[in-house]
């Protein structure tokens, strides 16, 4: 593992650690590493890969599937999203042909539409 590769910054943390389960001020086990789980869940995001090919360097593959399951349904990932929503930041939006396609007649080519009786 590199942690010059991953993804929160400090200043991400700062934002989403007050919203997040796992705390030492929540009830009951207090999680090991959120920040390194957050991690390997945006790993998978990013390479679309199963669960089962996450490098180990991340923990237990099972355990932080269960962990997320349970996030996902307790709707921890909306709060951190709705934590960092209210601040947008532009720096990683793209829009190319890969994701917006248009025909060819759209874009005023020869013939386009005719409307008939």
């Amino acid at each position: 593992m590199n942690p010059e590769r991953f993804v929160i910054t400090d200043k991400v943390w700062t934002q989403i650690s007050p919203v997040l389960s796992g705390k030492s001020t929540d009830c009951g086990v207090t999680a090991k590493n959120t920040r390194l789980f957050l991690e390997a869940v945006l790993w998978r995001v990013r390479t679309g890969s199963p669960w089962r090919d996450l490098p180990s360097g991340f923990g237990n593959w099972n355990s932080i599937f269960i962990r997320f399951r349970r996030w996902a349904r307790r709707g921890v990932f909306d709060r951190i999203f709705e934590s960092l929503s209210a601040e947008a930041d532009f720096e990683y939006v793209m829009v190319d042909g890969t994701i917006v396609s248009v025909h060819q007649k759209a874009s005023g080519a020869k013939g386009g539409l005719k409307i008939r009786p």
